[in-house]
């Protein structure tokens, strides 16, 4: 590779750390401030939220297969989470569940 390749990686990789750096040198002191707690306990649930509503957003419940895949894989995901309360696990298996019910095609019209 030559220099410029280099230069610029160098300068992505000092940018990310910089960036992931940041907020803890210069925020640090907020760190216990009530603001900064509630929206520690709030910010993830409704983040997560909006990605599953963004997930499911173009499912297509009129036609075959009903969205029973992404159905079956939520309904996984979050049987699991109450089960469990491990976001690893019912993420992953409900992932899982997910794709071998796409990939084999078992609830595939026809």
């Amino acid at each position: 590779m030559n220099g410029y390749i280099w230069s610029v990686i160098f300068a992505m990789a000092a940018a990310t750390f910089v960036s992931r750096v940041a907020p803890f040198v210069f925020l640090g002191r907020f760190a216990e401030s009530p603001a900064v707690r509630f929206l520690g306990r709030g910010t993830p649930p409704v983040i997560l939220t909006l990605l599953v509503i963004y997930c499911l957003k173009d499912v297509a419940v009129t036609v075959s297969p009903y969205g029973l895949p992404e159905g079956i894989a939520l309904a996984v995901t979050i049987g699991l989470h109450a089960l469990f309360r491990n976001a690893l696990v019912s993420i992953g298996v409900g992932t899982g569940i997910y794709m071998a019910i796409v990939q084999t095609g078992i609830l595939a019209a026809g």
